[in-house]
């Protein structure tokens, strides 16, 4: 077996790995069934990124994967030297200008990190492969494995799959929550504040991130987003992940029912106000039930039970006050407090000249002192 027959095993796996922003995989080889993903990076960039393993073996019997242990289908695993120079193949085809690579555990932890730091070495320093490289953290690594991951990586990534301990015993059995999984997290964070950035690949440290499995084990948005909360506040983990459950045959939750889409935006949608627009998750909405309501957004939902009695002051508030109103992010409470220091903002118009969306802060937001003037809506 070449190394395109092993991408046919191995290409694809889409809702099993953390990645980048991803649209439904794009089939640029149909008669070999290697799949490439259309991606949006952090810097807002989009690529095509091959998203592939080391092995689809796994010695893992996590109850909902596809590669769990014993689970009867055709597998492959790669050479590192034959992963690389297939890649590389591709990227220099123009068919690929990235890779995501993760693994199935074999062998151990400790022994799949050492394959995958072999293929990744071959790329960089052999192959001399400078584009974006996304590595998997395998479960149970040491921390030396963590800091070579670090310095040929531009995103690293720690699947947590589930929101605590009692949570993953029910998901993956054999996975330790705490040592397994939580404590290279903690490594990373201690090497990027500890270790000079220029260690990292192209002199920086790579982004961190991590995926929940969303609906397996009845957990709940809250248990999600707690432990989501902590991360980004105290390992400054870079994104958290959620992948909605769906079933696979001969696995022990097949017949399990899908989670909807909708939970999974949602959790998204709140798991950015937390990051990126100072919430924690006592101000979130979430439901006696512990998760979020799914018929509206979470910050809509928070702004028309604690902003309609109480609108914000445009030309006072602080940038924490204004991103707690709809329409306003990061960019355009800057904008406003920018702007206001030139001249008072006084109308909606003046809101819109500088780019935000009137008709969503209208209804939060007080223009010295009195509501704005605007079109009622009728729908």
């Amino acid at each position: 077996m070449d190394g395109f027959d092993q991408l046919k095993q191995t290409s694809g796996f889409m809702s099993l790995e953390a990645a980048e922003d991803v649209s439904c995989p794009k089939n640029l080889h149909p008669n070999d069934d290697i799949y490439i993903s259309k991606a949006v990076l952090p810097n807002g960039k989009r690529i095509s990124l091959l998203k592939t393993l080391l092995s689809s073996a796994c010695e893992r019997n996590c109850y909902y994967c596809p590669f769990r242990a014993g689970r009867d289908f055709r597998r492959a695993t790669f050479r590192p030297e034959v992963l690389a120079n297939t890649y590389m193949a591709l990227y220099n085809a123009g068919i690929t200008q990235g890779i995501f690579l993760s693994s199935g555990v074999i062998g151990g932890g400790i022994r799949t990190q050492d394959l995958l730091i072999d293929a990744v070495e071959i790329l960089r320093f052999k192959l001399g492969y400078r584009g974006y490289l996304h590595l998997k953290v395998m479960p149970g690594i040491e921390k030396d494995q963590v800091y070579r991951s670090m310095q040929l990586a531009d995103r690293i990534s720690v699947n947590l799959e589930a929101p605590n301990t009692l949570r993953l015993q029910k998901l993956a059995p054999h996975k330790q929550f705490i040592d397994e999984l939580i404590k290279p997290l903690r490594w990373i964070d201690q090497i990027r504040r500890t270790r000079r950035p220029q260690k990292g690949w192209n002199g920086r440290w790579p982004s961190s991130v991590t995926q929940f499995v969303v609906g397996g084990v009845g957990e709940s948005d809250l248990e999600l987003l707690t432990t989501t909360e902590h991360l980004y506040r105290e390992l400054r983990l870079n994104r958290s992940y959620f992948s909605a459950f769906r079933p696979f045959p001969d696995t022990p939750m097949s017949n399990q029912p899908a989670e909807s889409r909708q939970r999974q935006h949602r959790l998204y949608q709140a798991s950015f106000l937390l990051r990126d627009y100072g919430f924690d998750t006592e101000e979130l909405p979430i439901n006696i039930d512990g998760n979020l309501p799914q018929d509206i957004d979470p910050k809509l939902a928070y702004a028309k039970k604690n902003l309609v009695g109480q609108p914000v002051e445009i030309n006072l508030a602080d940038r924490h006050e204004l991103l707690r109103v709809p329409g306003i992010g990061p960019k355009a409470a800057q904008a406003i407090i920018t702007n206001r220091r030139k001249d008072r903002l006084r109308s909606l118009g003046d809101l819109g000249r500088i780019g935000i969306n009137t008709m969503r802060v209208a209804p939060f937001i007080l223009m010295d002192g009195r509501l704005p003037a605007r079109q009622l809506s009728f729908w």
